[in-house]
């Protein structure tokens, strides 16, 4: 069994999550749009800032709404969340690299697009190899106070 994750454990997750985040976006974004790393990377920065930004102020208010409402996290609740969730970020993101990139709000719509494909497997990875990674770290130290 392994303990639950602790507060500063979480950030760290959360950091790391966007900290490689960033070092992958930056040098892709560069090549295949054909900026500078220095410029993309600030995008990539801002956008990773707003996105955390936007998980922790969005999260306090859906839990506000629904200890306010009454409502459980069915399946239908969990989808209208990432949605809603979406939209919010969605709206962020897309004006900030229209400008940022001086292209159109269709453009950056479809960059905003090929970023979220992104983030599906690598959400999905990066989260299975640290808790794959953390399950051995945990299990190593549980052997090292037992010897």
């Amino acid at each position: 069994m392994h303990p639950d994750k602790s507060v500063s454990e979480r950030f760290f997750q959360a950091l790391l999550f966007e900290v490689l985040a960033i070092a992958i976006c930056a040098p892709l974004g560069a090549w295949l749009l054909g900026y500078p790393l220095a410029h993309i990377g600030w995008l990539t920065l801002m956008i990773s800032l707003i996105a955390m930004s936007w998980n922790m102020l969005f999260n306090l208010l859906f839990d506000r709404t629904q200890r306010r409402m009454g409502f459980d996290r069915t399946v239908v609740v969990r989808a209208i969340h990432a949605v809603l969730f979406e939209i919010g970020l969605l709206l962020a993101i897309v004006p900030l690299a229209a400008w940022w990139l001086g292209i159109g709000l269709w453009q950056a719509f479809v960059l905003d697009i090929g970023i979220a494909l992104f983030f599906l497997p690598y959400t999905y990875f990066f989260n299975w190899t640290y808790d794959v990674l953390r399950a051995r770290f945990i299990a190593r130290k549980i052997r090292r106070a037992r010897a």
